[in-house]
């Protein structure tokens, strides 16, 4: 058993690039490593190793940059490091220096190097000699038609087995993307103003149903320049923590931004990617709440939908908490149902359709007992679920996806967008 993810840090913790090999390990674990490199320092027990809960930290430091391997199982440890060690001379044999803005500047070679370094965890092709035959510093040399080393040495198609036959021929291509927002609702603060956090987290996901060893070659809008890159930024989206699947092959991508691959069969997650951006709340929640001491309490909701008219949103629900020791609920509401959750101390106001540009208003009345709980825990916030069919939040959009296979079959791609709420929140007054 080896690594189970590999990163590059720099001196704060921000990861600059990794590669995902197992799938076995949380990526976001890492965030943990730092937080607990600077415990350790300060109380002078640091060791190689660091763990947080199951999963185990085997990291060096080289300049100002750390190299970090993730394993949640028994790892061979000398194994990794050595690994590790393997990793920055051959980093340092292809770009002379390795730091921090050697990374950055030679983000498509990196991701290729690492697909060839390791294979679902264990080390593979680490001679530098050999790598610099196929993997060269000008990425589009290896589209000269020049002869392939052996996928026995490459692992170039290791996640896909051969003579794979379909009657019908498919690839289906979701992007979907949820946005994250929290926003203070307070008095006189604007729909559009004042979001305390969002962010849009995005994936695109694909179901191939395809015969033989098809190469499908991949088209974003506006030429998508991963912020690693750090040029061209004025025409791109702006996308960061981007992680691929191990079948993408990026020698085109420096080039024309296409992203080329040989797909695993079935089900698989392309590329995932987020936005650290100013989102406009998409459905925008006023709300209105007098509370008659020791009678009743009422509640006044409008619910705003702030996207294209025409788009619409499914499955609209509106989670508002209500409080524990309220009854007798009374709901009147001009569209969709309403129903009251006691065991979660909520209401649920669903909207099976809401529109782009609509607006609806709902009204909630309890009964309170003459003594009430105390209230200590202020007021949890209003939460949206929903789902927006063939809408992009970010504007990201896939301008081709060719499919391309030696028999010369006709295949059918079909692409769908969706926007989903992820952590959705929305504070009362």
């Amino acid at each position: 058993m080896s690594a189970s993810a590999v990163y590059v840090l720099d001196l704060k913790g921000k990861v600059l690039i990794c590669r995902n090999y197992r799938g076995d390990v949380d990526m976001s674990e890492v965030e943990h490593f730092m937080p607990i490199l600077m415990e350790k320092e300060e109380e002078g027990t640091l060791s190689p190793i660091l763990a947080h809960g199951g999963v185990r930290f085997m990291w060096i430091k080289h300049n100002n940059l750390y190299l970090v391997a993730t394993s949640k199982k028994n790892a061979c440890v000398s194994l990794v490091f050595s690994f590790l060690y393997k990793v920055v001379q051959v980093f340092s044999e292809y770009f002379k220096e390795l730091e921090e803005e050697s990374i950055r500047d030679n983000f498509v070679i990196i991701y290729e190097l690492l697909d060839e370094l390791m294979d679902f965890g264990y080390p593979q092709t680490t001679d530098s000699k050999i790598l610099q035959e196929y993997i060269t510093q000008e990425g589009h040399k290896l589209e000269t038609g020049a002869p392939r080393p052996p996928a026995t040495v490459t692992n170039a198609v290791s996640w896909r087995s051969e003579g794979i036959k379909y009657r019908k021929n498919e690839v289906f291509l979701d992007v979907i993307e949820s946005v994250n927002l929290l926003h203070p609702r307070r008095p006189g603060v604007s729909a559009n103003g004042n979001v305390l956090r969002s962010e849009i987290v995005g994936s695109i996901k694909m179901r191939v149903f395809l015969s033989g060893m098809p190469e499908l070659r991949l088209g974003l809008n506006d030429k998508v320049l991963f912020d690693n890159t750090g040029r061209g930024k004025s025409k791109s989206v702006e996308l960061e923590d981007v992680k691929f699947h191990q079948c993408v092959r990026l020698s085109r991508f420096e080039n024309d931004r296409t992203i080329s691959f040989i797909p695993p069969d079935g089900e698989f997650e392309l590329m995932s990617y987020r936005l650290n951006t100013h989102v406009k709340p998409l459905i925008w929640i006023e709300s209105v709440i007098e509370k008659h001491s020791h009678s009743r309490i009422e509640y006044m909701i409008k619910a705003k939908s702030q996207f294209k008219r025409r788009s619409t949103a499914n499955n609209v629900e509106i989670h508002i908490p209500v409080p524990n020791d309220a009854d007798s609920p009374k709901f009147k509401t001009t569209v969709g149902s309403v129903k009251w959750v006691p065991e979660n101390s909520e209401i649920v106001w669903s909207i099976k359709s809401f529109p782009g540009g609509k607006e609806y208003l709902m009204r909630a009345h309890f009964g309170l007992p003459s003594v009430e709980a105390e209230d200590k825990e202020g007021k949890p916030p209003i939460s949206v679920k929903f789902e927006i069919p063939y809408f992009t939040t970010s504007g990201i959009q896939v301008r081709y996806l060719k499919i391309i296979e030696k028999s010369g079959y006709q295949a059918l791609p079909w692409v769908r967008y969706i926007t989903q709420n992820g952590d959705y929140q929305l504070r009362t007054q």
